[in-house]
Protein backbone atom coordinates (compact mmCIF):
# COMPACT_ATOMS: atom_id res chain seq x y z
CA UNK A 1 0.00 0.00 0.00
CA UNK A 2 1.27 3.50 -1.02
CA UNK A 3 0.82 6.64 1.85
CA UNK A 4 -2.32 8.37 1.07
CA UNK A 5 -1.77 11.60 -0.69
CA UNK A 6 -4.02 14.31 0.20
CA UNK A 7 -6.78 15.95 -1.25
CA UNK A 8 -4.67 19.24 -1.90
CA UNK A 9 -2.14 17.47 -4.03
CA UNK A 10 -4.13 15.53 -5.70
CA UNK A 11 -6.35 18.46 -6.72
CA UNK A 12 -3.02 20.37 -8.14
CA UNK A 13 -1.70 17.12 -9.62
CA UNK A 14 -5.42 17.39 -11.14
CA UNK A 15 -4.92 20.87 -12.27
CA UNK A 16 -1.76 20.45 -13.84
CA UNK A 17 -2.01 17.42 -16.03
CA UNK A 18 -2.23 17.90 -19.56
CA UNK A 19 -3.20 13.89 -20.57
CA UNK A 20 -6.59 14.21 -20.78
CA UNK A 21 -7.16 10.17 -19.67
CA UNK A 22 -4.81 10.80 -16.54
CA UNK A 23 -6.81 13.97 -15.84
CA UNK A 24 -10.31 11.59 -15.83
CA UNK A 25 -8.76 8.91 -13.60
CA UNK A 26 -7.45 11.46 -11.15
CA UNK A 27 -11.24 13.09 -11.27
CA UNK A 28 -12.46 9.11 -10.48
CA UNK A 29 -9.70 9.04 -7.70
CA UNK A 30 -11.05 12.43 -6.41
CA UNK A 31 -14.82 11.38 -6.30
CA UNK A 32 -14.13 7.76 -5.06
CA UNK A 33 -11.77 8.66 -2.31
CA UNK A 34 -12.08 12.25 -1.55
CA UNK A 35 -15.70 12.81 -1.88
CA UNK A 36 -16.64 9.28 -0.44
CA UNK A 37 -18.74 8.79 -3.90
CA UNK A 38 -19.67 5.12 -4.78
CA UNK A 39 -16.83 4.06 -7.70
CA UNK A 40 -19.99 2.69 -9.66
CA UNK A 41 -21.71 5.99 -9.63
CA UNK A 42 -18.35 7.94 -10.18
CA UNK A 43 -17.66 5.69 -13.22
CA UNK A 44 -21.03 6.25 -14.29
CA UNK A 45 -20.78 10.14 -14.59
CA UNK A 46 -17.26 9.54 -16.26
CA UNK A 47 -18.81 7.98 -18.50
CA UNK A 48 -17.21 4.60 -17.83
CA UNK A 49 -18.11 0.98 -16.75
CA UNK A 50 -17.21 0.01 -13.25
CA UNK A 51 -14.72 -2.28 -13.90
CA UNK A 52 -12.48 0.91 -15.26
CA UNK A 53 -13.33 2.13 -12.07
CA UNK A 54 -11.93 -0.35 -10.20
CA UNK A 55 -8.60 -1.09 -11.72
CA UNK A 56 -7.83 2.73 -12.04
CA UNK A 57 -8.65 2.83 -7.98
CA UNK A 58 -6.57 -0.73 -7.33
CA UNK A 59 -3.62 1.12 -9.60
CA UNK A 60 -4.02 4.15 -7.29
CA UNK A 61 -4.07 2.33 -3.81
CA UNK A 62 -0.88 0.31 -4.94
CA UNK A 63 1.20 2.93 -7.09
CA UNK A 64 0.23 6.56 -5.78
CA UNK A 65 -0.77 9.04 -8.90
CA UNK A 66 2.39 7.17 -10.41
CA UNK A 67 0.16 4.18 -11.20
CA UNK A 68 -2.56 6.91 -12.89
CA UNK A 69 0.00 7.23 -15.89
CA UNK A 70 -0.61 5.31 -18.85
CA UNK A 71 2.11 2.79 -19.44
CA UNK A 72 3.74 2.21 -22.76
CA UNK A 73 3.09 -0.82 -24.09
CA UNK A 74 5.83 -2.73 -26.05
CA UNK A 75 3.71 -3.40 -29.16
CA UNK A 76 4.91 -5.79 -32.16
CA UNK A 77 8.50 -6.10 -33.02
CA UNK A 78 9.42 -4.27 -36.73
CA UNK A 79 9.96 -6.45 -39.57
CA UNK A 80 12.91 -4.32 -40.54
CA UNK A 81 15.53 -3.72 -38.49
CA UNK A 82 15.64 0.28 -37.41
CA UNK A 83 19.38 1.05 -39.66
CA UNK A 84 17.56 -0.89 -42.79
CA UNK A 85 15.17 2.12 -42.43
CA UNK A 86 17.63 4.84 -41.52
CA UNK A 87 19.60 3.57 -45.17
CA UNK A 88 16.17 2.98 -46.95
CA UNK A 89 15.51 6.50 -45.63
CA UNK A 90 18.98 8.35 -46.81
CA UNK A 91 19.02 6.72 -49.89
CA UNK A 92 14.88 7.81 -50.82
CA UNK A 93 15.91 11.27 -49.66
CA UNK A 94 19.26 11.84 -52.42
CA UNK A 95 16.44 10.77 -55.24
CA UNK A 96 16.34 14.20 -57.06
CA UNK A 97 13.37 13.05 -58.92
CA UNK A 98 11.23 12.19 -55.93
CA UNK A 99 9.42 8.87 -55.09
CA UNK A 100 6.19 6.55 -54.95
CA UNK A 101 5.57 4.49 -52.32
CA UNK A 102 5.92 1.54 -54.36
CA UNK A 103 9.33 2.52 -55.46
CA UNK A 104 10.24 2.62 -51.33
CA UNK A 105 8.36 -0.49 -51.00
CA UNK A 106 10.83 -1.94 -53.58
CA UNK A 107 13.76 -0.23 -52.27
CA UNK A 108 12.78 -1.95 -48.63
CA UNK A 109 11.98 -4.94 -49.91
CA UNK A 110 15.71 -5.35 -51.75
CA UNK A 111 17.71 -4.50 -48.39
CA UNK A 112 15.47 -6.38 -45.68
CA UNK A 113 13.61 -9.13 -48.07
CA UNK A 114 10.81 -8.01 -46.51
CA UNK A 115 7.71 -7.29 -48.44
CA UNK A 116 5.49 -4.38 -46.87
CA UNK A 117 2.32 -3.84 -47.91
CA UNK A 118 1.71 -0.50 -49.60
CA UNK A 119 0.28 1.30 -46.68
CA UNK A 120 2.72 -0.07 -44.39
CA UNK A 121 5.70 2.22 -46.59
CA UNK A 122 3.12 5.08 -46.86
CA UNK A 123 2.90 4.96 -43.09
CA UNK A 124 6.74 4.62 -42.67
CA UNK A 125 7.46 7.55 -45.30
CA UNK A 126 4.90 9.45 -43.52
CA UNK A 127 7.37 8.99 -40.53
CA UNK A 128 9.77 10.35 -42.29
CA UNK A 129 7.89 13.44 -42.38
CA UNK A 130 8.19 13.02 -45.98
CA UNK A 131 5.15 14.81 -48.02
CA UNK A 132 2.53 12.52 -49.35
CA UNK A 133 1.60 14.91 -52.79
CA UNK A 134 4.75 15.09 -55.45
CA UNK A 135 5.87 17.95 -57.12
CA UNK A 136 4.84 17.47 -60.71
CA UNK A 137 7.08 15.43 -63.30
CA UNK A 138 7.89 18.71 -65.57
CA UNK A 139 8.85 21.11 -62.45
CA UNK A 140 11.51 17.42 -60.83
CA UNK A 141 14.26 18.19 -62.74
CA UNK A 142 14.60 21.91 -62.33
CA UNK A 143 14.05 21.84 -58.58
CA UNK A 144 17.51 22.96 -56.87
CA UNK A 145 18.28 20.43 -53.20
CA UNK A 146 16.86 23.47 -51.38
CA UNK A 147 13.88 23.27 -53.14
CA UNK A 148 13.66 19.23 -53.01
CA UNK A 149 14.07 19.70 -49.25
CA UNK A 150 11.24 22.01 -48.86
CA UNK A 151 8.90 19.26 -49.78
CA UNK A 152 9.41 17.20 -46.94
CA UNK A 153 6.71 17.95 -44.23
CA UNK A 154 6.62 20.44 -41.14
CA UNK A 155 9.71 22.70 -43.43
CA UNK A 156 8.78 26.46 -43.15
CA UNK A 157 7.57 27.98 -46.17
CA UNK A 158 10.05 30.06 -47.83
Amino acid sequence: MIRQISREALEKAYGEEKDADVSRRMLLVLKVRCDSMKPSHAARELRRDKSWATIWLRRFDNEGLDGLTTRPRSGRPPKVAQETLVKVRRNVSRWKSGCRVEEVRQLIRKESRVTYSERQVYRIVHGWRFRSVMPEKRFVNEASDEERALFKKGQPDS
